[in-house]
């Protein structure tokens, strides 16, 4: 079993996305604030022994960590077949030096067409800053397969997370901040590193 910082420190030695696509605002989840997030889950006991939705799963670094920290099966969802292939080769990598038994199962194909339920969904998916309310798609699709659901956004939408939660019959019990620093990935980037505010929402499906 690793620690936190261990894991951390596994997670950053992953492949990361070597083309952006700005379309799908794709960007990995840094390393220390993956496992920060995972490391809340598997305490609270949304990961140990569960069936995980790593939605958006880009090079698969919340999947990952969950099939490190014991979780039974991963599905890996992304519509991009070279985010689906970086997370094959992450996975195969990571199972050269750490002993992973619980199945993934890849799937390429947008967030709506999956069907299947799980215990756990992890997420980050777009903020919606390339096409509005992008981020409305996994929430929904999240709040339906999933008994617990960690999303990553703005801090901002905390307001619009709470509400879409509680029309699907779920409580939000958390809310971790954090401090993103994401690295210029396009031509048209005017600064080395952006910064915002962000969080991790942790919603349970209420009792009936």
């Amino acid at each position: 079993m690793t620690s936190k910082s261990g894991l951390a420190i596994i997670l950053s030695r992953l492949h990361d996305f070597r083309v952006h696509n700005i379309a799908l605002e794709q960007y990995s989840t840094p390393s220390e604030i993956a496992a920060d997030l995972l490391w809340n889950a598997y305490l609270l006991g949304d990961i140990k022994g569960k069936v995980i939705l790593d939605a958006a799963c880009g090079p698969g670094f919340l999947g990952i960590g969950a099939l490190i920290l014991g979780a039974k099966g991963v599905f890996f969802v992304d519509i991009s077949s070279d985010a689906i292939g970086l997370c094959k080769e992450n996975c195969e990598e990571i199972a050269n030096t750490h002993c992973i038994y619980g199945k993934k199962v890849f799937l390429q194909e947008d967030i709506v067409e999956f069907g299947e339920t799980v215990d756990t969904v992890l997420q980050n998916p777009p903020f919606g800053v390339q096409k509005k309310h992008a981020d409305r798609v996994f929430m929904d699709t999240a709040l339906n397969v999933g008994g617990v659901v960690y999303t990553l956004h703005k801090k901002e939408s905390r307001a619009f997370i709470e509400a879409r939660g509680k029309e699907a019959g779920f409580v939000m019990t958390h809310l971790w901040p954090y401090v993103f620093s994401i690295g210029a990935t396009q031509s048209f980037h005017k600064k080395e590193r952006y910064v915002f505010d962000a969080a991790c929402f942790r919603l349970k499906k209420s009792l009936p």
